[in-house]
């Protein structure tokens, strides 16, 4: 993986499954968990230094997006990892911390994730803020910062979901095809 960053910390080394696709400029630091057929995209960082991070199968993390965690503390001894489940979709330039992103979820553009939850087929929208404790109920849609719930998500908008997931693991299969022969 010419120009990614796999650091060892804390005695745990990135486990990168072999059909994910890594882009050069990415940093991936600790206790990191890659799936199959994930992509993450260009100069992304996912750090896993003080608490663990899991990115299940057919995720995409798309370009510029930071992943982290928050340390155990007395009043929360598991402190907070970053759980991402499977055919989760994450727009560019993301913040995901400390949250539970459940299968099918979906974070937009430039949107914050804090210390938060959402379900199976939750979506905050581009350049929303969901701060810390809150949690995206099943289709749900929050927008605004802060974030809040304005309606539930048809099933047009999730079968897009889904043909996005596909579409990214063909696009990674692609790059990483490019790159090779690069």
């Amino acid at each position: 993986m010419d120009g990614v960053s796999i650091i060892t910390f804390a005695g745990k080394t990135p486990r990168i499954h072999d059909s994910a696709f890594i882009a050069p400029g990415c940093r991936l630091i600790g206790d990191v968990e890659i799936g199959p057929d994930v992509s993450i995209w260009y100069n992304c960082v996912l750090r896993g230094d003080v608490n663990r991070i899991r990115v299940g199968a057919r995720t995409n993390i798309q370009d510029g997006s930071v992943i982290h965690v928050d340390s155990p503390t007395p009043e929360h001894p598991e402190g907070a990892p970053t759980i991402i489940g499977e055919d989760v979709l994450i727009g560019h330039m993301a913040l995901v911390h400390g949250s539970a992103l459940h299968d099918r979820a979906f974070v937009g553009l430039g949107a914050i994730v804090m210390d938060s939850v959402i379900e199976p087929e939750g979506m905050i929208g581009a350049g929303a803020m969901l701060t810390s404790g809150k949690r995206i109920g099943r289709r749900q849609l929050w927008l605004g910062r802060p974030a809040r719930h304005v309606r539930d998500l048809g099933d047009a908008e999730v079968a897009a979901h889904a043909a996005g997931v596909a579409n990214y693991v063909r696009n990674g299969r692609a790059h990483r095809a490019a790159i090779a022969g690069g």
